[in-house]
């Protein structure tokens, strides 16, 4: 066999999540959980800016805050499924009111992943590993 040597498989780019919450801090720590587990992150503090993100950016998963400045979030995920139908089944909500009517009623006819705040930031590594697969492959305990 005297074929040329192929060059090595690199390995599959990590995947994204967006994360879309309007509190700084917590987005920032939510960026930075993810990026140590592997992830790519694109961060949104508003619907208008995921959206735009989205339209350049294609996304893996969805961290969506329900309590959004100009848009609520339960109103975002309906416009992100309908514009990018591939989401679907990848977007976990993030609420501190999820036992909330207008909230539950939402989700009888919207089931998705519902992520209770406070969180551990352990939840959301643990969505995502289950949602996009282990990405950690630095550490090899993924």
């Amino acid at each position: 066999m005297s074929g040329t040597p192929h060059p090595p498989a690199s390995p599959p780019p990590p995947s994204t999540i967006l994360v879309v919450e309007d509190e700084a801090a917590l987005r920032r720590v939510l960026e930075r959980v993810l990026v140590r587990a592997g992830y790519r992150v694109l961060a949104a503090a508003s619907a208008e800016t995921a959206y735009e993100l989205l339209a350049s950016e294609p996304a893996d998963a969805v961290l969506l805050d329900v309590q959004l400045p100009t848009m609520s979030g339960l109103a975002l995920y309906l416009a992100l499924i309908h514009r990018h139908p591939q989401l679907a089944g990848r977007i976990a909500i993030m609420s501190g009111d999820a036992e909330a009517e207008h909230v539950r009623s939402w989700l009888e006819l919207n089931p998705c992943t519902v992520l209770k705040k406070p969180f551990d930031m352990q939840q959301i590594v643990e969505w995502a590993r289950e949602l996009l697969g282990a990405s950690d492959r630095r550490t090899g305990n993924g």
